[in-house]
């Protein structure tokens, strides 16, 4: 009986180690080992996802879309706009331009709720939705296509979500200017980058 007790005694402590150096058998993980998570909206948000039936991230551009081309503005689509998105803005530059980075279209106060832009944006300062175009690099209002003066230059489409609208004036707002008022307002982003080569 004493045998008994003493196996007993020696399997619950047994036990008891097992359990503590497990953690307790199913408990949390520490936070240095949980998987990080990129939603500015809280867990189980899907990210925000820029794309384009037009090219794929990293692959070219088509010249439609350039200054070779039709110099209009591509067919562009997102999803996963987070929860509390009261516009959008998007931003397209080259980083690769001899004199440095050269913006080639700003548009902000898009609404919260759109999920895309068809080809051919007009230029127009501001859009039948509200949204507002500023100036590119060019100095003019809207979209300016791709037209590198040699090489392969990058085409960055940059896309954020925002908890407000930017009071700022169309037409003559800059890339800068654009960055500047969306500072602490941003709940995510994404970018989509195209590659153009002249022929």
């Amino acid at each position: 009986m004493r045998r008994t007790m003493h196996c007993a005694v020696g399997l619950g402590i047994a036990i008891s180690m097992v359990m503590v150096l497990s953690g307790c058998g199913g408990g949390a993980a520490p936070a240095a080992e949980r998987p990080a998570t990129s939603s500015a909206a809280g867990a189980g948000a899907s990210a925000l996802v820029l794309t384009s039936t037009a090219f794929a991230h990293e692959d070219p551009i088509p010249s439609l879309y350039a200054c070779d081309g039709d110099n209009i503005s591509p067919p562009l689509q997102w999803d996963g706009v987070p929860e509390g998105t009261a516009s959008l803005a998007l931003i397209v530059d080259d980083p690769d331009a001899p004199v440095g980075t050269f913006v080639h279209w700003v548009l902000y106060n898009l609404p919260a709720e759109a999920r895309g832009l068809d080809a051919g944006v007009p230029v127009d300062a501001e859009l039948p939705d509200g949204s507002m175009q500023g100036r590119n690099g060019a100095r003019r209002t809207g979209y300016t296509g791709p037209c590198p003066p040699s090489g392969t230059h990058r085409y960055y489409f940059k896309l954020y979500a925002l908890d407000t609208a930017l009071d700022l004036a169309p037409d003559a707002a800059t890339k800068d200017e654009v960055l500047a008022a969306m500072e602490g307002h941003v709940l995510a982003q994404t970018e989509l980058m195209g590659r153009y080569q002249r022929q």
